[in-house]
Order: C-alpha cells, then sequence, then structure tokens
C-alpha cells in the first residue's frame, strides 16, 4: 500500500508540475509580473515563493526541519526582478528537488516523523499537505493567466461543453 502511495503522490505531483508547465509557456516576460490589485501576488512571486518551500521542504527532508534557517520565506513576497527564463528556472528547481525525493523514498519512510516549523508530522502526512499546498498555488497561476490572456488563453483540460465526448473517450480507452 505505501510503494502504491508514493508512487500515485509522484504522479500527482507531476499532474500539477504540467498544469504549470503548459500555463507558464503561454505568459509573455511582462505576465509574470501582473498583479489585478495591490493585495494579490504576481506569478513571479507565486513562483518565487513556491520555490522557496519546495527547497526548504524537500532538502533533507527525513533528517531536517522543512523550515530551514535559510530560508527568507517573507522575502519570497517582495516583487522580484528577474527574466522568465530565471522564473522557470526557479520553477524547475523546485519541483526537481520534490520529484527527486519523493523518488528517493522507501514506504517505509512514510511512517517516520518529520518536522515542519517543529511541529511533528508522520512523513505521508506532510506529503499531503504539500499536496494540498502547491495545487493551490498553481490554480492561482492558471486564474492569473486566463486573466491576462483573456481569449488567447489555451485550456488545459475538458473544453467546455465536451464532456459528453471526452467521457465517452475515457471509457473507450478504459476498456481496452
Amino acid at each position: 500500500m505505501e510503494k502504491h502511495f508514493l508512487q500515485h503522490t509522484i504522479k500527482r505531483f507531476e499532474y500539477y508540475k504540467t498544469l504549470g508547465d503548459n500555463t507558464l509557456a503561454q505568459l509573455e516576460e511582462q505576465d509574470f509580473f501582473y498583479t489585478p490589485n495591490k493585495e494579490s501576488n504576481s506569478i513571479a512571486i507565486i513562483v518565487q515563493h513556491m520555490y522557496g518551500n519546495m527547497l526548504s521542504r524537500w532538502t533533507n527532508f527525513l533528517t531536517e526541519d522543512g523550515e530551514k534557517e535559510w530560508r527568507k520565506r517573507d522575502e519570497e513576497f517582495n516583487e522580484v526582478t528577474c527574466s522568465k527564463q530565471d522564473l522557470l528556472s526557479f520553477w524547475n528547481e523546485g519541483w526537481k528537488c520534490l520529484l527527486d525525493t519523493l523518488k528517493s523514498l522507501e514506504p517505509t519512510d512514510l511512517v517516520k516523523t518529520v518536522h515542519i516549523r517543529t511541529e511533528p508530522l508522520l512523513a505521508y502526512d506532510a506529503i499531503l499537505r504539500q499536496l494540498a499546498h502547491y495545487p493551490y498555488h498553481v490554480g492561482q497561476i492558471i486564474t492569473l493567466t486566463k486573466m491576462i490572456k483573456g481569449e488567447k488563453w489555451k485550456g488545459l483540460s475538458i473544453p467546455k461543453g465536451d464532456s459528453k465526448n471526452f467521457n465517452a473517450a475515457m471509457e473507450q480507452k478504459h476498456k481496452a
């Protein structure tokens, strides 16, 4: 069961990374810095935050607190001035850290105690915590990109009004 948990968790994280990849690919450099209002974060800030969180949580996952002393969380929410390429590099490096760590885990690691901000958690619970956190931010990135792109947005899932055809294709696929 634990082996399947790890495999399925990795699959889910990879799915959300792909959603993010396909969204970020639609953006021009200036789009990363758009904010609809002063209380909102830009995509650049969200990427910067995810990067900091991923490196902190997944570096030495089983042996160190997930909130590293070197992390400057509050600074992750300061406006960033870098290129699209830099932001994509942060994005990919954060996801690599996460996925490499998950792929290195053994099923017996899932019931080990890890810590985040000194709070003890079973490793599988810490994993689930991040599986809720990162899709939340990917959803924010998607929403902002839809606002930016408007009519030029390229959908990532079932096209509006096409659920019946999609479901039929899935049924056919899984019968084979």
